[in-house]
């Protein structure tokens, strides 16, 4: 792998480094909305959500188009929300191998205490 692609890579992940930005991508997945919208959506105020924006334009992961005062924001590539889609299966995948763990370790401190209880 080239060093250009790895270097791409780590943008996009910088990019996706905070959940509100991953928030305003997923809200972008059906389709283009505007920065009020978004805001009103995510509840947060308007200076925050222009920062997170900034840093998704500048990563390249939306774009935006200017209708009269409203600007419009849509993912670049939807290819990201097939990357995002994998992560949340990733996610549940260690969720469930830890949930597992636990109920095994459990299983293990019931029979160490009824072997301790005799």
């Amino acid at each position: 792998m080239s060093d250009a692609l790895r270097r791409f890579k780590s943008e996009i992940f910088q990019g996706l480094a905070n959940p509100t930005r991953i928030a305003m991508v997923e809200l972008l997945r059906s389709g283009e909305l505007s920065a009020g919208q978004l805001i009103a959506k995510l509840g947060i105020e308007q200076a925050n959500a222009s920062q997170h924006l900034a840093v998704l334009r500048a990563k390249q992961i939306v774009v935006s188009r200017k209708v009269g005062n409203q600007v419009y924001y849509s993912i670049r590539d939807h290819a990201l929300i097939e990357v995002l889609d994998i992560l949340r299966r990733y996610f549940y995948a260690q969720l469930n191998i830890n949930v597992n763990m636990m109920k095994e370790v459990a299983k293990e401190t019931s029979k160490s205490c009824l072997v301790a209880r005799r």
